[in-house]
């Protein structure tokens, strides 16, 4: 992966360079990567909980659990692509 200076984190493809098969909301399952629009890993899923997405606090930076809508899923393949930039991300989660 090339190194961004502006998402020094970024360890995938960024949305516009994900390819391949797309799943729905419904194919996403416990421990999913979820990865910000930019390629940044934000978290792995605990679980769904109707129209969010629960992530691990073990995974998470604050050791905390966050909450994402449902609405920011842009694809979801063996990992999930968000519609928003890990910093929009990580201001915009909910605790959970």
């Amino acid at each position: 992966m090339n190194h961004d200076p502006n998402h020094p984190d970024k360890s995938a493809a960024s949305l516009d360079e994900s390819t391949g098969a797309v799943g729905s909301p419904a194919d996403i399952r416990e421990h999913m990567e979820v990865y910000a629009s930019c390629g940044t890993k934000v978290g792995v899923v605990d679980h769904v909980e109707g129209d969010s997405i629960k992530l691990t606090k073990k995974d998470s930076a604050d050791g905390q659990h966050h909450r994402i809508p449902m609405a920011w899923v842009a694809k979801v393949h063996d990992h999930i692509h968000l519609s928003k930039d890990h910093r929009e991300v990580q201001s915009q989660w909910q605790s959970a």
